[in-house]
């Protein structure tokens, strides 16, 4: 009853709104704000993952839920996409995001990392690192320490005054991510923390780790939060190992289901599950941040993969619904019930959570009418030009397509890539005759060509760069190894960039070649803005945009077969569709449903 009446107590405060600086402290048991004991209930969602004009609305499902505190990653990759180029506006308004959860009466956790993993591209770490001559991620290397400190300096002058003893909502703030994962250098984590001090970050810092790398990736002076574990004895043990015999009790990822890749089935865990663990958890007295409470969406080219020396490489799907409590578009599953009637039952008698909003209506939409339609390959840049083929990040590109093109001679053969990261389809005089895949550790294809000189085209995508583990450091994009035919090595490369980062300024033209990738631009009609889903499951593979915005990645490999389309970036009237169609340049008939698909695999 005590700790009930004091969430209560906390969530009833708004979040410190308008009440100047408030003391966050760590007890021997439990977390101390104002002198107070205060049971943190935390649910992780990212505003890179939510369109901004939902962000709110997301926060009163949370609140109704009966959460108090908010947890986020910040993304470098997002912040500084090109080297020296900061953003921190629209959608990337991390410090717009912290003060519309204070204004809910949210708490914030904060977590800059700078590795974030979380299955977004290249653990959160921006593409041009990999461009830097000798530098090294999640090391000492004096470039990396170098990039690192210039960025958290400029998260630091974001949300630093947000921090709760400046009058802000930001609790505490993690130092590096999963460090005992990855290595022990407790060197590294000094730097560390004290990189956060210059930054600005003079608040509360904490680690998390794995039940079984807690030692290793703690830093001591700071609380050693714990992963993946939430029966009580073992978390307050392995807190107390690792922190001079004391608390407070922090799970600061507790997994109620889990992330999905392309290629198999989608996963899921009843609320049942894990509603009794909740239980437990909140009766201990324990703080927990449910990982994740909203997953959302990983929108544009921004999704991970994982791989390791035992499974082959495993890019993750757009779709972050996760099973999450709260489903991709912002509505309430039976989980976030189950998990409301928990909390509910740890307030005192007579304290009733807000009432839950509506779920938000979705709609099916008709076919989209297509205006314009071209051949990729009448949409090329002019090349850069190579002996041998160059790497995404040779060529300044951080993700999307590069088209690798020169010619052969004609006959039948095996064509044979070194290194394809990720997905190439193969062209010979711009029929397709092939494609490969990183995820099948396909690497050769035999061909009977055309006699005579033939134009050798090989369309490659970069389908996410590795999140976790040692090949962090292995993360180069494009072909990066000889491509032979016949046992020789070919040369006299063009490379075509194509990033698709915006298709506002696309030019169409060019025939549609049977097999080749195709984009079609288009439109349909809404009497009013609501969520809809796009039906991808007679396509191939591809992206979507709606009105600009990248919705994501469709591929007909499942278990995604639907793009969410969210009400937030529809508006009443005519609404403009781009597809980018990789394989099945016929298909046309695309329609959007009233819910989504994610659990139905393809071919």
């Amino acid at each position: 009853m005590r700790k009930g009446i004091l969430f209560f107590m906390i969530v009833a405060a708004l979040a410190g709104r308008g009440q100047g600086a408030h003391r966050f402290a760590l007890g021997d048991s439990s977390f101390l704000l104002d002198g107070k004991p205060f049971l943190m209930i935390s649910g992780e969602m990212h505003y890179t993952r939510v369109p901004r004009e939902a962000w709110r609305q997301r926060m009163k499902m949370a609140r109704a839920m009966g959460l108090n505190t908010v947890g986020t990653y910040v993304f470098w990759n997002v912040h500084e996409p090109e080297k020296g180029k900061f953003d921190f506006t629209g959608n990337n308004d991390i410090a717009a995001f912290v003060r519309t959860a204070q204004e809910e009466g949210l708490w914030v956790v904060l977590r800059p990392s700078p590795y974030v993993c979380a299955e977004w591209e290249f653990g959160g770490y921006p593409y041009w690192l990999e461009k830097e001559a000798g530098l090294v991620v999640r090391s000492k290397e004096s470039r990396y320490l170098e990039e690192y400190r210039r960025y958290i300096r400029e998260v630091g002058k974001q949300l630093a005054p947000l921090q709760v003893n400046h009058g802000g909502n930001i609790l505490m703030v993690q130092v590096e991510n999963e460090y005992g994962s990855y290595a022990s250098d407790k060197e590294y984590l000094e730097i560390n923390r004290k990189l956060f001090v210059e930054a600005g970050f003079d608040g509360l810092l904490y680690t998390c780790d794995p039940a079984g790398d807690v030692a290793k990736g703690h830093l001591p002076g700071l609380l050693p939060a714990v992963n993946g574990v939430d029966r009580p004895e073992r978390v307050k043990q392995l807190v107390r190992e690792n922190h001079d015999g004391r608390g407070p009790f922090y799970i600061a990822e507790w997994y109620p289901a889990w992330f999905d890749w392309w290629g198999t089935k989608h996963h899921t865990v009843a609320a049942a599950s894990y509603a009794g663990r909740l239980d437990s958890v909140l009766g201990a007295g324990i703080s927990i941040n449910m990982y994740m409470f909203h997953g959302g969406t990983t929108r544009g080219f921004m999704n991970g993969a994982n791989y390791n020396d035992r499974n082959p490489y495993e890019p993750q799907i757009s779709s972050y619904d996760y099973d999450a409590p709260l489903d991709e578009a912002g509505n309430a599953t039976a989980k976030y019930m189950a998990f409301r009637g928990v909390i509910q039952r740890h307030l005192p008698v007579g304290v009733v959570l807000p009432e839950v909003p509506p779920a938000k209506p979705a709609v099916r939409v008709p076919a989209v009418r297509w205006t314009q339609v071209g051949s990729v390959f009448g949409m090329l840049p002019a090349p850069m030009v190579a002996a041998r083929p160059l790497s995404f990040e040779d060529l300044g590109q951080a993700y999307g397509y590069v088209l690798y093109r020169t010619e052969v001679d004609g006959g039948g053969g095996v064509l044979r890539i070194d290194g394809l990261r990720d997905f190439g389809v193969v062209f010979a005089n711009g029929q397709r005759v092939g494609v490969l895949d990183r995820r099948l550790r396909q690497d050769s294809l035999v061909l009977e060509l055309p006699a005579g000189k033939v134009r050798l085209d090989i369309l490659v995508e970069n389908l996410g760069r590795i999140n976790f583990g040692p090949y962090l450091l292995k993360n180069t994009k494009g072909i990066i190894g000889k491509v032979g035919w016949r046992g020789k090595e070919l040369g006299g490369w063009e490379m075509y960039s194509l990033p698709f980062g915006r298709v506002d300024g696309l030019t169409f033209g060019g025939a549609v070649v049977p097999g080749g990738p195709v984009v079609r631009k288009g439109r349909f009609v809404m009497d009013r803005p609501e969520d809809t889903y796009f039906d991808m499951r007679n396509w191939g593979k591809g992206c979507v945009w709606v009105n600009g915005h990248h919705l994501g990645r469709y591929w007909s490999v499942g278990p995604q077969q639907t793009v969410y389309v969210p009400a937030e970036w529809l508006k009443k009237g005519k609404n403009e569709v781009v597809v980018f169609e990789l394989l099945k340049p016929e298909q046309e008939v695309l329609v959007g449903i009233d819910h989504a698909v994610l659990d139905e695999l393809g071919k």
